[in-house]
């Protein structure tokens, strides 16, 4: 009984004011979601079906940006440093994906042969984002390997305003809309979920896609020699493998998740203009961050769980707590979700893997 006494006061010795104040906020927190999940839940406001349907829109969501993550962590897992050109990365697929799908609907074959039609849009959606990003590592990357952090990390941010205002210099500032695919109009009935079937394309796709970036990344060896580089970059060249070939293949597959990404991002919101990466990519970045950056995993998991907490948390929390306006709030329930999770868990949903290696 004494010794328990001894080890709960050093406990309380060693618990300085910023633990104090951090475990104050984990409390409240818990506290205000539980009384807003609470009241919103028991009031009525919206049907079983009202919240699967925010469930399955979440999904669909969070599946775009874990596609747009991917590149976030792959990139950061090697090189260290954030890419934060990679949002406009996804628009550029997005928007030169536009001009091909406006000519296959033009020429009629978007709906004559959708299938045909869509995949073409696809690889193009992913070679334009390839290109771009390959392009951006050769020109404004590569020359500043070895300078310190922060000097590729503004590099990043004056590439990412040079890529916003070239298209919008090349194409105008208006907002511009993917034509309709007609198969994919209406919705289908699953386990009890209403699934438009642009969503269901959309989580699909999504969940396709990084299933096999993850198969790439661990089992080939193009792979290996992505995870050799991210380790130690000196002694990976030591053992032959080629660093330079392996960045630029990284920001190759991040670049063409992204594409993908665009792909649906049209198929799914339909609008675009020059301006459409800044606020995905700000929101990728963070599902990478949420998830644990530089794991891949976690880029997925963080993705769908931020679409999941952007699309659920104003109705289930935010109005169950009667604030006005809720459903305009939606940026400020997907970033105060990520601090919340960055205080209860500072690794991640699921922890950064390199550094876990490394230790």
């Amino acid at each position: 009984m004494a010794q328990a006494t001894t080890t709960a006061r050093r406990r309380t010795r060693r618990l300085n004011p910023i633990d104090a104040f951090l475990w104050l906020i984990r409390i409240v927190a818990v506290v205000v979601i539980l009384v807003g999940l609470t009241n919103s839940l028991t009031s009525g406001r919206l049907s079983a079906q009202q919240w699967r349907d925010l469930m399955v829109f979440g999904v669909s969501q969070g599946s775009v940006y874990a596609l747009i993550a991917l590149g976030y962590t792959l990139v950061y897992g090697v090189l260290k440093f954030i890419n934060f050109a990679h949002g406009e990365v996804f628009m550029s697929s997005t928007m030169i994906g536009f001009f091909a799908a406006d000519a296959l609907a033009r020429s009629g074959m978007w709906n004559d042969q959708p299938i045909v039609s869509l995949f073409i849009v696809l690889i193009v959606c992913m070679l334009t984002s390839t290109l771009v990003a390959i392009t951006l590592e050769r020109v404004a990357y590569r020359p500043l390997r070895g300078s310190p952090r922060l000097v590729p990390l503004i590099t990043s941010i004056g590439a990412s305003f040079f890529l916003q205002y070239t298209f919008a210099g090349l194409f105008g500032v208006g907002t511009r809309s993917w034509p309709q695919v007609e198969i994919l109009q209406g919705s289908w009935q699953f386990l009890g979920f209403r699934i438009v079937r642009t969503q269901a394309v959309v989580i699909l796709a999504a969940l396709a896609m990084m299933a096999l970036l993850y198969v790439f990344v661990e089992r080939t060896r193009t792979g290996r020699a992505m995870r050799a580089v991210a380790e130690d970059q000196e002694t990976a060249a030591l053992m032959g493998i080629d660093v330079n070939r392996t960045i630029v293949v990284v920001f190759g597959v991040g670049g063409a998740m992204a594409g993908v990404a665009g792909f649906l991002w049209g198929l799914a919101f339909q609008t675009v203009f020059f301006f459409t990466g800044f606020l995905p990519g700000i929101k990728a970045f963070t599902a990478a961050v949420l998830g644990g950056i530089g794991n891949i995993a976690g880029a997925m998991v963080g993705g769908i769980s931020l679409g999941i907490f952007e699309q659920v948390g104003p109705s289930a929390v935010l109005a169950g707590l009667g604030v006005e306006g809720f459903n305009q709030l939606k940026d400020v329930v997907a970033f105060t979700a990520l601090v919340l999770v960055l205080i209860f868990r500072p690794s991640g949903i699921l922890g950064e893997r390199l550094s876990e290696e490394r230790a």
